[in-house]
Order: structure tokens, then C-alpha cells, then sequence
């Protein structure tokens, strides 16, 4: 049996081997774009890459499982790599450098490994299950991050991807209440959030729709380095379809807030004080 010693570091051979072939692409006048049926963008890279990383698992861990953001799923295994290629598709067809190839080990249903490699910022980040989480451009050069000791919720952070997912939800009164009520906000968006609040710099982190294959790898980094990784009703893991990350001491605080519930009881008593 594979330990997981062994397994991030071919996870990070994996991401130096996607970093090459994405810088290799990247702001490419030439590069080939097409859409999905969902009518999300995809570029030739994010097909290269994941195609490179198969065939990596196909010689290194041919019976591990497979799944990924652009090809369709392989092997039947307890053991389940999750892949997306490029976190960050738009960011990267428009020349912005903030997006990562995304890597996480599942065994038995929970996710024991990842790495998160941002190569046009020049950034890595990794954990293994009790192991830590850690930034550094290799395993020889880490650096352990944690998440911060913010406890109020009118001295915290946030950062969220964009606002219409929440308006869908059902939950946007929830989402702008809490963007007022916090400290200060910003859309660093995507996986930059999450990695943003591993290292402290950020304290919340959430969004309201989102695949395995884009919080799969996140999702052990944030919990490494101490913080708290669920859906937004509470759910532990990344296999609830959209996700609230918090440094653990807010996350109770803000799943009250995120409730749909509490959403239209406030609804409700406006519209009770309209009518009086």
C-alpha cells in the first residue's frame, strides 16, 4: 500500500508537469477556446493538462480511480484521484493570473492529500491527512501556514467569487448581510479564497455552487491548517455542491447567517411591517 508520503510527492510531480504545460499556453494569441454545454469556457490546456496527469497515473497508479473536470470518469478503486486541470478557465483565457491545477487523493471516501499550484503566481500549496498544510515552491521548501484567530465576525474577511450564485440561491439577503456586518470583502474568487484563508490572510471563504472536482483539493488544505471545510448548511466535505470555508472559529457564526431560513423570517417581518 501507496503511503501518502508517497503519493504528494508524485502529486507535486504531477504539478510541475501541469505548470509547464499551462505557462507553456498561457496568454498564447493562438490559444483554442471552446464551450461547454454548461457554457463555461474550456481552453486546450485545461484538456492537456488533465490528459498529462492521467497518463502520469496510468504508469504510477494504474488502479486508482479517476476523476476529473474534462474527461470522463476511469477505474473503480477506493482510492480516487480528483482533478481540475485549470481552477480558474476565465482567469486564464483573459490573461489574469489567478488560477491553479488542482490535485486531491481520496481513500475510502475522504480526501487525504492535495496540491494547489498557481504557477503564474509563482505559489504552491499542499497537506496530507495529520500531516499539515504547507505553501512553498517544493517539499524541501515549506513553509506551515495556519488559519487565523479572528473570532468576531465584525473583525473578519471575506471573500466569495460573485455575487449571482448567492442571489439564486436563495440565500443572497443572507450573503449581503454577512458582506456588510464583516470587517472587510473582497472577490479574490476560486480557489486564491480558500488558499487566502489557509495562510490566515482571509478568515471566510465560501461559495454557493461549485463541483468536487473544485473544492476536492481545497478542502484538506483549509482543514490542515486548522480552519473548517463544510457545505453552506453544515455538511463536513466537499461533496455537497457548493462550500463555506472558515478559519473554525467563525463557522458556526456564519452557517447561522448563510441559513435560508433566517432569510425569510427577515423577509417575512418586512413584509408584516409593510402591511401594518
Amino acid at each position: 500500500m501507496k503511503s501518502l508520503t508517497d503519493d504528494i510527492r508524485l502529486a507535486h510531480v504531477m504539478a510541475d508537469d501541469a505548470d509547464s504545460i499551462s505557462m507553456a499556453r498561457f496568454k498564447a494569441q493562438d490559444l483554442r477556446i471552446k464551450t461547454k454545454p454548461d457554457r463555461t469556457p474550456v481552453t486546450e490546456t485545461d484538456t492537456a493538462v488533465e490528459e498529462a496527469i492521467r497518463r502520469t497515473l496510468s504508469r504510477t497508479r494504474p488502479r486508482d480511480a479517476v476523476h476529473g473536470e474534462e474527461l470522463q470518469d476511469s477505474g473503480s478503486s477506493p482510492r480516487r484521484w480528483i482533478i481540475d486541470p485549470i481552477d480558474g478557465t476565465a482567469n486564464y483565457l483573459r490573461g489574469v493570473p489567478v488560477w491553479a491545477t488542482l490535485i486531491a487523493l481520496e481513500v475510502e471516501g475522504e480526501i487525504v492529500a492535495s496540491v494547489v499550484s498557481a504557477p503564474a503566481l509563482q505559489r504552491r500549496w499542499w497537506a496530507t491527512k495529520g500531516g499539515g498544510a504547507f505553501t512553498g515552491r517544493s517539499i524541501l521548501n515549506a513553509t506551515s501556514i495556519h488559519t487565523s484567530r479572528v473570532s468576531r465576525i465584525e473583525d473578519a474577511s471575506l471573500s466569495y467569487a460573485s455575487i449571482e450564485g448567492w442571489i439564486e440561491s436563495g440565500r443572497g439577503q443572507g450573503f449581503v448581510d454577512l458582506m456588510r456586518d464583516v470587517w472587510r470583502s473582497r472577490a479574490y474568487g476560486d480557489f486564491w479564497s480558500y488558499m487566502l484563508l489557509a495562510e490566515g490572510a482571509v478568515d471566510i471563504a465560501c461559495e454557493p455552487e461549485l463541483q468536487l472536482y473544485d473544492m476536492a483539493a481545497l478542502d484538506i488544505i483549509v482543514r490542515e491548517a486548522g480552519g473548517s471545510f463544510t457545505s453552506i448548511d453544515g455538511r463536513p466535505g466537499p461533496y455537497h455542491g457548493n462550500a463555506l470555508a472558515t478559519n473554525g472559529l467563525l463557522h458556526e457564526a456564519v452557517l447561522a447567517r448563510l441559513s435560508p431560513t433566517e432569510g425569510a423570517d427577515e423577509a417575512d417581518d418586512q413584509e408584516d411591517t409593510t402591511a401594518r
